[in-house]
């Protein structure tokens, strides 16, 4: 039975995960292999960040490991707010206040295009791969739905006319950015 280290203590995300992976893999969380630390996050890109964390559970903890970064990037502010998705408004991390200066910054901006893109970095006996999944959409004016967490209330996907936080889980999973590239990583895995 192979072990994989998911960086995340999310339990739902691990859930998530370990029932797309069957029973080829057993999933393991942070807390799981003992690692209580805050997985630093100081890369300029998605890329970089998730590699970051991988790295680090690899060479500290010795296990094959996956880490995954996600940000949303707006064309009309050339990429913001990006790798910086999560503190975009400030270190407190708030997503209605991340929210809120997204929308200020677009104020009559006509152009509302924008993308969620996540990159997952696994490391299996020393090798990387990395995997990327990207859901084209654009923002909103208002806020619209109560489900989903960060951008989701204002981010409605390419082909749709609700936003993320207005859909079920079970939707929004099949068509995100983080289920295309977590599909990539179970296909890499199988």
């Amino acid at each position: 039975m192979n072990t994989l280290c998911f960086a995340t203590n999310n339990a739902h995300k691990v859930a998530e995960i370990q029932a797309l992976l069957g029973t080829n893999f057993v999933l393991q969380s942070l807390k799981d292999i003992g690692c209580e630390e805050e997985l630093a996050e100081t890369g300029t890109t998605l890329e970089a960040n998730s590699l970051q964390k991988a790295q680090y559970l690899f060479d500290n903890y010795h296990v094959d490991c996956f880490a995954d970064d996600t940000g949303l990037e707006v064309e009309a502010l050339n990429g913001e707010p990006g790798v910086y998705s999560a503190r975009y408004a400030g270190e407190q991390r708030d997503s209605l206040d991340n929210i809120h200066l997204l929308l200020t910054k677009l104020k009559g901006q006509v152009n509302r295009k924008a993308r969620f893109r996540t990159v997952i970095t696994l490391i299996q006996a020393g090798v990387i791969t990395q995997f990327e999944g990207i859901v084209e959409g654009h923002i909103m004016e208002e806020l619209k739905g109560t489900a989903g967490f960060g951008y989701d209330p204002i981010f409605v996907p390419n082909g749709y006319e609700t936003t993320f936080a207005e859909m079920s889980m079970e939707e929004k999973g099949s068509i995100s950015h983080r289920g295309r590239a977590f599909q990539k990583l179970i296909t890499f895995l199988d």
